[in-house]
């Protein structure tokens, strides 16, 4: 069963992680820290109450971890990129504000 509320944190995670991006502005890491973990909470619940009831659940949380991995291991790398290449904050600071759009959309639509 969905619960609204875990909807709503997902929205805002995105939310807020596309205008940390957009800002461009460096962060206390324990204020980074703080934020994951909290925002952790609804995606996690999320894919935990969606978990099928199969033989092999460990399976799909396996494929959770690894595509999770996945998607901050691209990260990482578009940040590494971005570095190398001329207007490459400028870049970063347009896929924040495109990914703050999805987040808004998301909200609204929630």
């Amino acid at each position: 069963m969905k619960k609204p509320w875990v909807e709503l944190g997902i929205a805002v995670s995105v939310l807020v992680l596309g205008i940390s991006i957009a800002a461009n502005k460096k962060l206390p890491i324990l204020i980074v820290m703080l934020f994951v973990g909290f925002f952790a909470l609804f995606h996690g619940h999320a894919h935990g109450t969606e978990m099928p009831h199969i033989s092999k659940p460990a399976f799909y949380a396996a494929g959770f971890v690894v595509g999770t991995a996945g998607i901050h291991i691209a990260g990482v790398l578009v940040g590494i990129i971005a570095d190398k290449i001329n207007n490459g904050q400028q870049l970063l600071r347009y896929i924040g504000a495109a990914i703050a759009g999805i987040g808004l959309h998301l909200l609204i639509m929630n």
